[in-house]
């Protein structure tokens, strides 16, 4: 009888505060198999970003911290880790903001990501290669500032710089937050053929529920800072509730569901 793999990543009922006393995160549960999308999904403040820092160990910049709960990343518990050694060790976030080093060309930018991850010259270059096949507007703005390049193109700049990392665990934050959605449609284009060419693991925190729902495996909703629902992109598309709430197909409320 076969045992099945550990997911890339998993959540264990896990809490979170901000200040010491705001709480930010209550029981969270969630997984990500290898090779898989997983999207999640809520309302501005729900805690979709402070799941993503939590996973990413970057709570304490902002005066947080878990008080409860694990976060593993393939099998072991990250408490111990610092954000760099995630990074070294493949899990690598893109967070909310398209944050990139504005005086700096794209090419710089995206070479910072090589630099992060202790990569060679051959590489880095080989790396280079890849992002720009996979985002052609980058090659052709390499020369620029990243600071006069449009925002999709930062966003791009910003996503192909975790790709120099070469992640097991792409975590994205919003990632089509102020963008045109032709714009959005070619990101997650992008990210779904990483993710099917190459078994790219990614996480993806999204106000854009449709069209993370089109590309993602499954997904997670979160209400208050917690997980109230859970389930494959196509039932929850299917489901009336969040068509209505997420989706904009109607006028019902949530429905309230068991946690995952």
């Amino acid at each position: 009888m076969s045992v099945a793999a550990p997911p890339i990543l998993a959540l264990e009922a896990v809490h979170a505060v901000y200040d010491a006393s705001i709480l930010a995160l209550s029981g969270v549960s969630l997984a990500v198999g290898h090779g898989e999308i997983v999207a999640i999904l809520g309302s501005n403040g729900a805690g979709k970003s402070t799941i993503l820092k939590a996973v990413s160990r970057l709570l304490k910049a902002e005066r947080g911290r878990l008080t409860d709960g694990r976060i593993l990343f393939e099998g072991g518990d990250t408490a111990s880790l610092s954000p760099g050694n995630l990074v070294r060790r493949g899990l690598v976030p893109v967070l909310e903001g398209r944050h990139c080093f504005k005086s700096l060309t794209v090419e710089e930018n995206l070479v910072t990501g090589a630099i992060g991850r202790g990569s060679s010259r051959t590489e880095a270059s080989e790396d280079l290669a890849r992002v720009y096949a996979t985002f052609p507007r980058l090659a052709e703005k390499r020369r620029l500032a990243a600071g006069l390049v449009s925002g999709g193109e930062q966003q791009m700049v910003a996503i192909g710089r975790a790709l120099m990392g070469r992640p097991r665990l792409l975590v994205l934050d919003e990632p089509s937050m102020g963008l045109a959605p032709k714009v959005v449609e070619t990101i997650f284009d992008a990210l779904t053929e990483l993710n099917r060419r190459d078994g790219l693991s990614i996480l993806v925190a999204e106000q854009n529920s449709a069209v993370a729902l089109r590309h993602a495996n499954r997904a997670v909703v979160i209400e208050h800072g917690a997980s109230v629902l859970a389930g494959t992109a196509a039932e929850l598309r299917a489901r009336d509730d969040i068509r209505a709430f997420y989706l904009g197909l109607g006028s019902a409320a949530p429905a309230k569901a068991s946690h995952p």
